[in-house]
């Protein structure tokens, strides 16, 4: 299993999102984040002044996959993710040893297959 975490672009999210749910892909947990890379600073006008922007807004991208389904979800993320602009981001691929489901105890593989959702009720 491999866990792939994506800095991406706030734009590139939604279309990521529909191909990864289309392919089969539903899980996938997201976090607001603020970075620097080999952007540096954005100079923008301010209220008649001038004002460095070092800290570009980005969203993380985090979702665990088997490993053979590495290539789809990578090829995917880059097909949106890449504008050829610097401040595109990164995705950084991390092995994963192991993977349990909480609410069932179920463990490895069978923690990243697609399941049968019920309704789950209100307050649950």
């Amino acid at each position: 299993m491999k866990k792939v975490e994506a800095f991406i672009r706030h734009e590139a999210f939604e279309p990521i999102r529909m191909e990864l749910l289309d392919k089969g892909f539903p899980s996938l947990s997201i976090a607001e984040y603020k970075g620097s890379g080999r952007q540096k600073g954005i100079t923008e006008q301010y209220r008649g002044s001038e004002l460095t922007i070092h800290l570009r807004p980005k969203l993380k991208l985090e979702i665990v996959v088997d490993d053979k389904d590495l290539p789809v979800v990578t090829e995917t993320i880059l097909r949106y993710a890449r504008t050829g602009q610097v401040g595109d981001g990164k995705i950084f691929v991390i092995p994963v040893e192991e993977a349990i489901r909480i609410r069932t105890g179920e463990d490895g593989h069978e923690v990243l297959q697609a399941h049968e959702t019920k309704e789950i009720p209100a307050g649950a």
